[in-house]
Protein backbone atom coordinates (compact mmCIF):
# COMPACT_ATOMS: atom_id res chain seq x y z
CA UNK A 1 0.00 0.00 0.00
CA UNK A 2 3.24 2.78 0.36
CA UNK A 3 4.04 1.89 -2.77
CA UNK A 4 1.17 2.84 -4.34
CA UNK A 5 0.38 5.85 -2.05
CA UNK A 6 4.04 6.74 -3.61
CA UNK A 7 3.11 5.77 -7.08
CA UNK A 8 -0.13 8.18 -6.35
CA UNK A 9 2.20 11.15 -5.22
CA UNK A 10 4.78 10.84 -7.88
CA UNK A 11 1.93 10.50 -10.65
CA UNK A 12 0.26 14.43 -9.55
CA UNK A 13 4.00 15.68 -9.89
CA UNK A 14 4.54 14.13 -13.15
CA UNK A 15 1.46 15.64 -14.20
CA UNK A 16 2.67 19.18 -12.39
CA UNK A 17 5.80 18.85 -14.56
CA UNK A 18 4.47 17.79 -17.63
CA UNK A 19 1.68 20.93 -17.46
CA UNK A 20 4.69 23.49 -16.56
CA UNK A 21 6.69 22.11 -19.47
CA UNK A 22 3.60 22.19 -21.70
CA UNK A 23 2.80 26.04 -20.68
CA UNK A 24 6.39 26.49 -21.05
CA UNK A 25 7.00 25.21 -24.10
CA UNK A 26 3.86 27.40 -25.43
CA UNK A 27 5.13 30.34 -23.83
CA UNK A 28 8.84 30.33 -25.22
CA UNK A 29 7.41 30.12 -29.04
CA UNK A 30 6.31 33.60 -28.52
CA UNK A 31 9.31 35.07 -27.29
CA UNK A 32 11.04 37.17 -29.45
CA UNK A 33 14.11 35.48 -29.92
CA UNK A 34 12.35 31.91 -30.29
CA UNK A 35 16.11 30.81 -31.68
CA UNK A 36 17.73 31.36 -28.21
CA UNK A 37 14.82 29.30 -26.85
CA UNK A 38 15.12 26.43 -28.93
CA UNK A 39 17.21 23.76 -26.64
CA UNK A 40 14.28 24.78 -23.70
CA UNK A 41 11.68 24.46 -25.95
CA UNK A 42 12.93 20.89 -27.04
CA UNK A 43 13.44 19.72 -23.66
CA UNK A 44 9.95 21.01 -22.55
CA UNK A 45 8.67 18.80 -25.39
CA UNK A 46 10.89 15.78 -24.24
CA UNK A 47 10.48 16.52 -20.53
CA UNK A 48 6.56 16.29 -20.95
CA UNK A 49 6.53 13.46 -23.30
CA UNK A 50 8.29 11.47 -20.69
CA UNK A 51 6.33 12.31 -17.56
CA UNK A 52 3.48 11.27 -19.29
CA UNK A 53 4.98 8.12 -20.62
CA UNK A 54 6.19 7.40 -16.74
CA UNK A 55 2.50 8.31 -15.46
CA UNK A 56 0.91 5.98 -17.99
CA UNK A 57 3.55 3.44 -17.52
CA UNK A 58 2.76 3.72 -13.40
CA UNK A 59 -1.11 3.47 -14.01
CA UNK A 60 -0.52 0.04 -16.27
CA UNK A 61 1.77 -1.38 -12.63
CA UNK A 62 4.43 -1.59 -15.43
CA UNK A 63 7.79 -3.94 -14.53
CA UNK A 64 9.73 -0.80 -15.56
CA UNK A 65 8.64 1.90 -13.68
CA UNK A 66 11.90 2.23 -11.63
CA UNK A 67 13.69 2.40 -14.54
CA UNK A 68 11.74 4.57 -16.39
CA UNK A 69 11.51 6.88 -13.40
CA UNK A 70 15.59 6.89 -13.33
CA UNK A 71 15.44 8.15 -16.97
CA UNK A 72 12.62 10.83 -16.00
CA UNK A 73 14.31 12.03 -13.56
CA UNK A 74 17.23 12.70 -16.08
CA UNK A 75 15.44 14.35 -18.59
CA UNK A 76 13.70 16.50 -15.90
CA UNK A 77 16.77 18.06 -14.03
CA UNK A 78 18.33 18.17 -17.85
CA UNK A 79 15.05 20.26 -18.80
CA UNK A 80 15.31 22.43 -15.15
CA UNK A 81 18.78 23.23 -15.83
CA UNK A 82 18.35 24.72 -19.11
CA UNK A 83 15.08 26.57 -17.87
CA UNK A 84 17.15 28.01 -14.95
CA UNK A 85 19.08 30.04 -17.55
CA UNK A 86 16.25 31.87 -18.80
CA UNK A 87 14.80 34.85 -16.71
CA UNK A 88 11.33 34.64 -17.98
CA UNK A 89 8.27 33.64 -15.47
CA UNK A 90 7.27 30.71 -17.35
CA UNK A 91 11.01 29.21 -17.25
CA UNK A 92 11.59 29.81 -13.89
CA UNK A 93 8.37 28.02 -13.03
CA UNK A 94 8.78 24.79 -15.33
CA UNK A 95 12.32 24.43 -13.40
CA UNK A 96 10.78 24.39 -10.20
CA UNK A 97 8.51 21.65 -11.03
CA UNK A 98 11.39 19.97 -12.97
CA UNK A 99 13.66 19.37 -10.04
CA UNK A 100 10.74 18.77 -7.80
CA UNK A 101 9.97 16.24 -10.25
CA UNK A 102 13.47 14.78 -10.68
CA UNK A 103 13.60 14.59 -7.08
CA UNK A 104 10.29 12.08 -6.47
CA UNK A 105 11.22 10.11 -9.93
CA UNK A 106 14.98 9.69 -7.96
CA UNK A 107 12.76 7.91 -4.88
CA UNK A 108 11.15 5.52 -6.68
CA UNK A 109 13.86 4.22 -8.96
Amino acid sequence: MVEHAQHAELSKTLHECMVACNHCFDACLKEEDVKMMAECIRLDRECADMCAYLAQAIERNSPFVSQLAKVCAEICEACGNECKKHDHDHCQKCAEACMKCAEACRQVA
